[in-house]
């Protein structure tokens, strides 16, 4: 049998932020992230496709971009704190802000 796609992603997003994956036996949700780090408590979602509105905003943001800016998508909720807006870029471009926090796996997607 084959090892789930969603595995194989948490591993790699592990090894590129330099954490390690934490297998789902015995978690509850909320118990532990996907991925054990010493700054950061990582989720990881694997889809199918993301939703087309959040890659056309992220495709805004890098056309947008000028010299050394970073892409960056603000998701905020009606009524929300702005403080607990969400904040998204692309991991590379994390990997890139923060310097090096762990050895980088290959390029696989």
């Amino acid at each position: 049998m084959t090892e789930a796609a969603w595995k194989r992603t948490e591993r790699a997003v592990a090894a590129r932020l330099g954490g390690q994956r934490i297998p789902i036996t015995g978690r509850v949700r909320g118990d532990a992230p996907d991925v054990a780090h010493p700054l950061w408590s990582v989720e990881v979602k694997h889809r199918r496709a993301l939703p087309a509105w959040l890659l056309t905003a992220m495709a805004q943001a890098e056309a947008a971009a000028r010299g050394e800016q970073v892409p960056l998508v603000v998701l905020h909720e009606r009524g929300q704190r702005y403080e607990r807006a969400l904040a998204v870029l692309r991991l590379g471009d994390l990997t890139d802000l923060v310097g090096p926090i762990g050895e980088e796996g290959d390029d696989a997607r």
